[in-house]
């Protein structure tokens, strides 16, 4: 049989039973398009968290207090809760190791803040004139904090865009104006250039100030939450970290590395870790999502052993003009890859379309080019496996016996 002949054979018998067919495909449908949109769900929240990530800065390492640990007792909290880090142990990381580009310190903690009748609650964050370069974040309107304004404790603020938008309304330049924290009034001189995010990741969601004023007047002592600290290149990220490493060690008097009372972190590591993480979430919801197309495999073998019953006769007879078993296998195997081939067109359409419709409500989605192949290549693959025992059991029927059969 030439293959335009089976094309045509395999498209009638399939329009015969339009309902039944129709019906069969939907399993198909729905298993392709649950799995296309799962995959863009995840390798949407893969790249959202990668940017957010890069946002950060480059060649980023971050140097966190450690776990507080409770004089003459094993008792430890959480890591971040030591007070261990100064402002000489980032002065020392900046002069001392020759890989390191900037080195930004910072005093972090949410407080109430108001202003002209309008208040809201975000993170202060005390720091230094060097915090733009290491955490790529601009300046719109205005100007950063100056290394003058830490040396003189200044009362000043620069603002994110949400809390621009909280104090004083959308558009509005409050560059001049005056807010409150913690009951000190600062002038603002600064607003930053949007970096997006939500949460407690929103980067625009918070405000800075010198981190003198913000050890004296708000946190109330003299010590550091995070040291920042740019390598010079990607290369030299890890050697960085081990000198940073080494150097605190030596500084806090440590001679067991288990025993730090301070973590780093890589900005290349926090990345893997949170791809691993993702991409293992991706394929947990791609797998849920694959149980469908294996009810919809079933739901075509079903109909197929349906159709070799109620051709048998036909069989039968071209069985007894000649056709060959493997004639037979290929016309059945073929309406059966047919159905899944159609289901799998539809399926990545309505993959992509709820794919489309989940990112209008916020969520970032992306379809692959890499998530349509695979779907093309199972669906393909469901036709072959679940279409192969029924092709088999038509193939092998008895061309007398099915002539006979009732």
């Amino acid at each position: 049989m030439l293959s335009a002949d089976l094309f045509k054979e395999t498209f009638s018998a399939l329009l015969m039973n339009k309902a039944r067919s129709g019906l069969t495909i939907l399993g198909i449908v729905i298993g392709i398009g649950s799995v296309i949109a799962m995959i863009s769900v995840g390798q949407g929240a893969t790249g959202t968290i990668e940017s957010s990530i890069q946002a950060l800065g480059s060649n980023l390492i971050m140097v966190t207090p450690g776990m507080q640990r409770t004089v003459g007792s094993q008792v430890r909290s959480g890591w971040g809760a030591a007070q261990s880090l100064t402002l000489a142990d980032a002065e020392a990381i900046a002069d001392e190791i020759n890989t390191v580009q900037a080195v930004a310190s910072e005093v972090a903690g949410r407080y109430q803040v108001t202003a002209k009748g309008s208040n809201t609650n975000t993170q202060v964050i005390g720091t230094t004139a060097a915090y733009p370069a290491v955490k790529n974040l601009e300046v719109g309107e205005g100007v950063f904090i100056s290394d003058q304004n830490v040396s003189n404790t200044s009362k000043v603020a620069v603002l994110g865009p949400t809390v621009r938008d909280d104090l004083f309304g959308e558009d509005v330049n409050p560059v001049g104006q005056t807010i409150r924290i913690k009951g000190a009034e600062f002038k603002v001189i600064g607003l930053t250039v949007s970096k997006g995010g939500t949460g407690f990741s929103n980067q625009d969601d918070r405000i800075f100030i010198p981190l003198s004023t913000a050890q004296r007047f708000l946190a109330g002592n003299e010590y550091l939450t995070t040291i920042n600290v740019e390598a010079v290149d990607q290369s030299s990220m890890s050697v960085t970290q081990e000198e940073i490493t080494s150097l605190l060690l030596l500084r806090h008097n440590i001679a067991d590395a288990q025993s730090a009372d301070f973590s780093t972190m890589n900005q290349s590591d926090i990345i893997s870790s949170a791809s691993s993480i993702t991409n293992t979430l991706t394929i947990l919801l791609g797998s849920i999502a694959g149980i469908s197309l294996v009810v919809g495999g079933i739901g075509i073998m079903n109909m197929m052993l349906t159709t070799v019953t109620e051709r048998t006769r036909e069989i039968g007879l071209r069985k007894a003009i000649g056709a060959k078993k493997k004639d037979i296998g290929r016309q059945f195997l073929a309406e059966a890859v047919m159905l899944t081939f159609i289901g799998g067109l539809v399926g990545i359409f309505i993959g992509w379309l709820a794919s489309f419709i989940i990112s209008k409500f916020g969520t970032t989605t992306e379809v692959s080019s890499l998530s349509i192949i695979l779907a093309f290549g199972v669906s393909a693959a469901i036709g072959i496996i679940f279409g192969y025992y029924p092709a088999r059991r038509a193939a092998g029927l008895n061309p007398i016996q099915a002539l006979r059969f009732e």
